[in-house]
Formats: structure tokens, sequence, C-alpha cells
């Protein structure tokens, strides 16, 4: 029982220390000032616990269970125009279909490895060199991913694999991490909870996954929760986020005071089909829909109504939505469903953001959330970008630092102070 205590203590300890402590960076300030600041601080203090920052990609994406085409592109959802991320966390829901044979029977690996194989192919696109090109023979059909060029090859690789994946039922999560920090990436770590057929099949529920990256944990929440555009519905998902809150456990780490529940982890993000949906009149919905009125719309969303009277999810956070509703399209196309009046549907769906990304805790900043079109399903995929910031083990610039490249400018030159 003391045992218990003075380990409860310490993560107590550890989480105020984390996540009140922050000390201010001053890269904006003037020379002088840094350094009579800089020094103030350090003569304060016996000890300072170095901080960098990492760029982490989560996405979400109910596929309808629908089987993606060899050729799907996904680099338009993965960013991959852009500047690299350091950790790719890829949330699926109705990867297969959600008939009775496939919530009974195990995991359908095939499927799982198909879409690893396109997030595989995506991440780890080379420059397509001369070399490459005249040894294609003429009128051959293949897809080359190109090698990289000598001058894009730098100290920290950019190679991609695979961490850690999980699949029940429908649901499905996959992390992806630069080689270079698989070093620094520990303690990992699944835990399924299933809230569907009576209140445990994995039809509906979440798979979760942690991690520590160098001295910080990490989780990450995968879910779908109970549909249903009916008044009263949305109580069903508050009910399903507190199961998922109250039974996810992750095992416990010999001889490691490793966090078990999702709350206990220093940075938190829960991705998925959330199912929440507009509390208004389906006419005036789609009228505001039409009109991109997206404010007025967000005061009637379900899920920021819930969270803000404290029903659910109390203290999270989400960025601002500047996207269209995500849910629910005709497939391969544009319309939302029931916009062409002349074909019959058997139920109504009014558009709404079903699709979301919302985290918890200090240590993250929010620097992206967009959706992005394709028209492979009913939902379109949703995406955002974080700054995480994470205890490192050695200072910025030591020889032998393990830190990410993104660590050595003046942003991530930040330090915590110790408790008193």
């Amino acid at each position: 029982m003391v045992a218990e205590l003075i380990m409860e203590a310490s993560n107590i300890l550890r989480k105020r220390v984390v996540d009140d402590s922050f000390i201010p960076h001053f890269g904006n300030m003037p020379e002088t000032s840094a350094q009579n600041s800089n020094q103030a601080y350090f003569s304060s203090q016996e000890y300072c616990i170095p901080q960098g920052s990492f760029e982490v990609f989560v996405g979400s994406w109910n596929v309808g269970g629908i089987r993606p085409p060899d050729n799907l592109n996904l680099d338009k959802w993965l960013s991959t125009q852009d500047t690299m991320a350091d950790i790719y966390v890829l949330g699926f829901q109705e990867i297969v279909p959600l008939t009775a044979g496939n919530i009974l029977a195990a995991e359908n690996s095939d499927i799982s490895k198909h879409w690893n194989s396109l997030i595989k192919a995506a991440l780890n696109k080379r420059t397509l060199t001369e070399d490459t090109l005249q040894k294609t023979e003429v009128g051959e059909s293949q897809r080359i991913y190109p090698l990289r060029t000598q001058s894009s090859i730098k100290s920290n690789a950019t190679d991609y694999k695979c961490i850690i994946n999980k699949q029940m039922v429908g649901i499905y999560i996959t992390m992806w991490a630069r080689t270079d920090l698989h070093q620094y990436i520990s303690n990992l770590g699944v835990s399924c909870v299933g809230c569907g057929i009576l209140g445990r099949l994995g039809n509906k529920g979440s798979v979760s996954i942690r991690f520590c990256l160098h001295e910080t944990s990490f989780c990450f929440v995968c879910s779908h929760l109970a549909s249903g555009g009916k008044e009263g519905d949305e109580r069903h998902r508050n009910a399903d986020a507190a199961h998922i809150l109250a039974r996810t456990l992750f095992p416990p780490e010999p001889l490691q005071h490793l966090p078990r529940k999702i709350l206990d982890h220093d940075r938190v993000i829960w991705l998925g089909d959330l199912n929440y949906r507009i509390h208004l009149p389906e006419d005036t919905t789609r009228s505001l829909v039409k009109n991109k009125e997206w404010s007025l719309l967000l005061k009637n969303d379900q899920l920021r109504a819930e969270m803000n009277k404290g029903r659910v999810f109390e203290e999270w956070h989400e960025e601002l939505i500047e996207f269209a509703p995500t849910y629910k399209y005709d497939r391969k196309s544009d319309d939302y469903y029931g916009s062409d009046h002349k074909i019959k549907v058997k139920r109504m769906r009014a558009p709404a953001w079903c699709d979301r990304i919302i985290w918890f805790g200090k240590g993250l900043k929010q620097i992206q959330y967009n959706r992005v079109e394709s028209r492979l399903s009913d939902h379109r995929p949703v995406y955002a970008r974080f700054t995480a910031y994470v205890e490192v083990s050695k200072l910025p610039g030591m020889q032998g630092s393990n830190l990410s490249s993104r660590t050595a400018d003046s942003e991530t030159n930040l330090y915590l102070s110790k408790s008193e």
C-alpha cells in the first residue's frame, strides 16, 4: 500500500513538473534580454529538464467497408507534398463491412496489410533518377518509387516504418515513425474495448495504442462510437466514450511505473468516427451547409454541446473546424446523401461532422486541422498536425544528443523548472 502511494505521488509530482512549469523561450527577444533572463533562471535552479519538439500527424477515415484499390493515392491525406512529420498515427473505421460474420470472426489481417502497404508506399516515395528511368524497359507497366538522390541523403534518415498496428473488427490503427526515431520509442502497448452489440462486441468501440518517445508517454485512441441521428442518440455516444475511458487498460510493464489508463499519459489524442450529429432540422442543416455557414452549424454541433455541458470529454480540446461536414456523401460523388430528390433513399442522413480529432492535457500544439476530398466512401478523411513537446535525456546541441533535427531551433529550446 505504501509503495502504491509513493508511486501515485511520484506520478502527480511528475505531471506537475511536465504540465505546469513551461519556461517561455526567448527567440523573439533581444539577445541581451534573453541572456539575462536565462542567467537569472539557471542561477536559481539546481537542474533543468530539456525538451525537444516533434511533429505528429494524425489522420482518421471511415472507409465504409470498401477495400481500397491498389492505385489509391494517399498523398493528399498524408500531406506528403508538405513537410513530412516525425510520426504518423492513422486510424480507420469500417475497414471491413460490419456484417455478423466479420463482427464474430477473427481479424482480417489481409485488409489491414493492404492498407499498410499503401501507407508505406506513400510515406517512402523517392526522387526519380535518370538512372532508374533508363533501367525501366520501354512499355513496362509498373509502379516506380524513385531512389533518393545523393543530395537528399542527410544524417537523419527519412524512411518511415510501421512501429505498431492493431485491428478490432472494422477499427484499425497504425503508427509510423522515422527510422532514426525507432531507438527512442519504447514501451509499446495496445488495448481494445468493444462497445457494440451486447455492449461488448467490436463493431463499435476503440483500439488504443501507447508508447514512450524519449521520456514522454503518448496515448492514441481510435474509436467508432454509436451511430444514429435521432434525438437522444448522443447519449449513447457519450456512454461509449465513458466506457472506453473506464475500460481501456494497458498491460503492466515489469519494474516500470508506466501509465495504464488513457488520461494518465502525458500526451493524449483521440481520433475516429465519433458519430456526433448537428442538432437542427435537416432542411436547415442542408441550407447552412450549402451556404458554408460553419459557425452557425458548429453552435448546434452535438459534440461541442455535450463537451460544453460537461457530459463527455470534459477538459478535452478541439481546434476550430473550418471545413465542410465529412458525412454523409453519395459514394463516388461530391453530393451529400439525399441531395438528389429524384433518387429514393431508405433513410435520410443530414450532413454532420462525424469524423473528429481531439486532444487532452498540455504539451500539444495543434497547427493544422482539415479534411481531404476522396470519393472512396461516404465519409471524407480528416487529419491534424501537432507539435508535441517531449522530455529528452540530453540538452540540445550536446554531442551524442538524441533529439530530432527540429529541436535545434529556438522554438524548441524550452526548459522545465524543478518542482518546488
